[in-house]
């Protein structure tokens, strides 16, 4: 069991029947008052974030995930197929398991799988993924008094805003976290 004050941001824990991991933690002492402690964080299963007050002596149960590494192979009807690179295991994943992580995922690429228990509890993606763009506006030359972008549609369905100078069969660099444009990368 840990207290509330030894939990950290990044911390999976059980709190109230759900698996969260903590995304912002601050103890908090106003004045001669007891302390509190002040916690964000998300449903790992949904994905839902919130935010709670605690006091300091409340325990929480520690939750230990089982990270395996994964290659995405393909989508077969609403399942999504990955093969596990020690073992050669090809789990399938319902789509609310990938959720959005779907916009970012191309055939062979390497993410983990947290399992809980033997049940799989969420995607990771890496904070960043190099797609295609497939289509775009050219850019109007003399348009750049100003950082100006574009939407952009990339080989995942995905649309993103990109820099005017982008062009339709570049490669980008997407934020996965944020969804947003990190550079253009030369193939």
């Amino acid at each position: 069991m840990l207290k509330a004050t030894d939990l950290r941001k990044g911390k999976v824990i059980k709190m109230d029947g759900k698996l969260v991991r903590i995304t912002d933690f601050q103890h908090i002492t106003p004045g001669n008052w007891r302390g509190i402690v002040q916690i964000k964080y998300k449903d790992i299963i949904t994905g839902t974030g919130s935010q709670k007050r605690i006091r300091p002596e409340d325990k929480f149960e520690d939750v230990f995930l089982d990270q395996r590494k994964m290659q995405y192979l393909y989508k077969n009807a609403d399942k999504y197929v990955f093969m596990d690179m020690e073992t050669y295991e090809q789990p399938e994943l319902n789509e609310d398991v990938v959720g959005d992580a779907n916009l970012y995922l191309k055939e062979n690429d390497e993410c983990s799988i947290l399992f809980y228990e033997g049940q799989v509890v969420s995607l990771d993606l890496p904070a960043n993924v190099t797609l295609k763009v497939e289509y775009t506006e050219p850019g109007v030359k003399g348009d750049t008094v100003q950082n100006v972008t574009k939407p952009a549609t990339l080989e995942t369905g995905i649309e993103i805003k990109v820099p005017n100078h982008i062009n339709i069969g570049d490669n980008v660099k997407v934020d996965t976290r944020t969804g947003e444009f990190v550079e253009r990368v030369n193939s």
